[in-house]
């Protein structure tokens, strides 16, 4: 599958600017983020590209700095290339789970040794949602629970769940990349009790669930809660990220709504991770 590659050019750089970027982009259809010295740098399947909307959420967009953007396409063939040399580098997360790709040389002194190549679907352990979300399931015992990895990406939260011991898992994404990327990340690990599947918050209805894990951007959520709520069995624990701090009351009023018991917040560059109690 093809990607365009969209440059916003932030004069003079903002991390925070590039991070309100990377959010509603998101909401738009884009699926990876990379940040440069001066840029940021998103990419979304070829078909789902609109110039006419870009352009006009831009025109809209408002920051004290200039904004210059630029798209180009990016053909399926040199993805792996462009990702080795440019922006997955290896991450070791509380010295107990390192990330690497295929490509990288093994670390045998890691507890935890997770292989991922991306192939641009979202998570590498290297955005701060991601990191959040390794983090707590590092402090989990999820053995004998059952899971569910919603809005998986590459499946790295569920290859660390099978991993830590969970015997039943299910990674659910939207976007056949991920979906395809998912199943192939799993074989990398050789985990073999994850069930994946190519969907959306419906084919949940039935399912009961000990844990959920939910990495995605605000909206989804706010939409998708009520559905986490009803298949979060008893004492279950229900973690969600892919928002700004700014977004907790409005997450959070919408999960007590629905009968959910606020536990934590964790935060790390204005992002967070909250969890919750049924």
């Amino acid at each position: 599958m093809d990607y365009i590659e969209l440059t916003c050019k932030i004069t003079p750089y903002n991390i925070e600017i590039s991070e309100i970027l990377s959010a509603q982009l998101g909401e738009l259809g884009f699926e990876s983020f990379v940040e440069q010295p001066d840029s940021l740098q998103a990419y979304i399947i070829q078909p789902d590209f609109d110039e006419v909307k870009i352009n006009d959420f831009f025109s809209e967009f408002k920051s004290d700095s200039i904004i210059e953007i630029s798209h180009q396409l990016m053909k399926e063939e040199n993805w792996n290339e462009t990702w080795e040399k440019n922006y997955f580098e290896p991450i070791i997360i509380d010295n107990q789970c390192v990330i690497r790709s295929s490509f990288h040389a093994e670390f045998p002194e890691i507890k935890y040794r997770i292989t991922i190549d991306p192939k641009m679907a979202f998570g590498t352990g290297h955005h701060e949602t991601t990191s959040l979300m390794i983090k707590e399931i590092l402090k989990l015992q999820p053995q004998n629970k059952s899971v569910l990895d919603m809005g998986c990406g590459t499946g790295i939260l569920a290859i660390l769940c099978a991993l830590k011991g969970s015997e039943n898992i299910t990674a659910i994404d939207n976007d056949v990349w991920s979906f395809r990327n998912t199943i192939e990340n799993i074989e990398l690990n050789n985990v073999k009790n994850i069930n994946v599947l190519l969907g959306d918050v419906k084919d949940i209805e039935g399912l009961k669930f000990d844990i959920i894990i939910a990495n995605i951007n605000k909206n989804v959520l706010l939409a998708d809660i009520s559905n986490y709520a009803i298949s979060l069995n008893e004492n279950a624990s229900l973690f969600l990220s892919g928002f700004y701090r700014s977004d907790f009351e409005d997450i959070n009023k919408f999960a007590e709504k629905n009968g959910l018991k606020f536990q934590k917040i964790e935060e790390m560059n204005n992002w967070v991770m909250l969890q919750y109690l049924k």
